[in-house]
């Protein structure tokens, strides 16, 4: 299992609960680290840079070097009015995993390299990768097709190994994965983590309505739609929220413009359609987070071994 030297020996399984807005929080984050799994959230999930230093404290008082390290997800993007006050944070409080979105920014990831974190960046196709890898960050994370959140439609048998072609630091893949069969799939690709999302929306920790989780056991893969007509970037949401909130999935008007400052604010994007992945065809339950996260574990092994693999 490659990973950064400071992870060694705290990760059950090569896989990293991806940072969901809205829904990540600490509790959440918390579960997975105590279970061997990279517990993440955005900072933008807190409403001031005040609230996100709450957090943060908390969880450096929470967690030792014992559990599996924590991440933060920054949005790096002109309309973030927060980026360098929460920056500031990060640094401060020495975050050990900074996942970028919206834009790879060398001076970013000097500023976490100068505490020894690590830089994970999000990328939909090789173009943003090789962006990214001038950058000088640490990992890159292919948001394969089928993801939720922001996403992209390449094929992850293809994106993997193009991104692979170009790039020798870590590879966190993201699209579609809910179970440990799905991690080791993707490390069996060539990834080194699995970066899953959806899967643990429907946990109990997780900050979502109890309809969204459970609209997500009811989905399957054709239940979901990917558009940029609700956040102005191209993205997956459940076709049943989208009506729910009075529109036609089928007839959505373009958004002409990102604003992620104004969309941010006011959540109307996420709070009232709720996003997911086409992983949703294989959660059926909503347990605990460690009892998920044990769950992936024993798949995961399972896997390895009936494949001949250590992991």
């Amino acid at each position: 299992m490659r990973m950064p030297a400071s992870w060694q020996g705290r990760l059950r399984i090569p896989a990293i609960a991806a940072p969901m807005f809205l829904v990540s929080n600490p509790k959440l984050v918390t579960a997975c680290c105590q279970s061997g799994v990279v517990g993440t959230f955005p900072a933008l999930n807190q409403r001031t840079t005040a609230g996100l230093v709450e957090w943060l404290e908390t969880l450096n008082a929470t967690l030792t070097d014992k559990d599996a390290p924590y991440g933060v997800n920054l949005i790096v993007h002109k309309t973030n009015p927060r980026l360098q006050a929460d920056l500031e944070q990060v640094v401060k409080h020495k975050v050990p995993l900074v996942i970028t979105s919206l834009g790879a920014v060398s001076e970013v990831v000097d500023a976490v390299h100068s505490y020894g974190g690590v830089v994970f960046h999000d990328i939909v196709n090789q173009r943003h990768a090789e962006k990214a890898a001038k950058a000088g960050v640490d990992g890159l994370i292919p948001v394969a097709a089928g993801a939720g959140g922001h996403a992209g439609v390449v094929n992850p048998f293809a994106l993997v190994p193009e991104i692979r072609s170009i790039f020798d630091g870590y590879i966190a893949l993201s699209g579609c994965i809910s179970s440990g069969r799905g991690i080791a799939a993707a490390r069996a690709l060539g990834a080194d983590f699995a970066y899953m999302g959806t899967r643990f929306i429907a946990t109990q920790e997780a900050n979502a309505a109890d309809a969204y989780k459970q609209m997500l056991i009811d989905a399957g893969s054709a239940d979901i739609v990917y558009t940029a007509a609700i956040s102005g970037i191209p993205a997956s949401f459940l076709r049943a929220s989208i009506v729910k909130a009075g529109l036609d999935p089928d007839n959505l008007k373009p958004k002409s413009e990102i604003n992620l400052g104004e969309e941010l604010d006011a959540a109307k994007a996420w709070r009232d359609i709720w996003s997911a992945g086409q992983g949703t065809a294989e959660i059926r339950d909503i347990p605990p987070a460690a009892e998920l996260c044990a769950r992936l574990v024993r798949e995961y092994e399972q896997t390895c071994k009936a494949l001949g693999s250590g992991g």
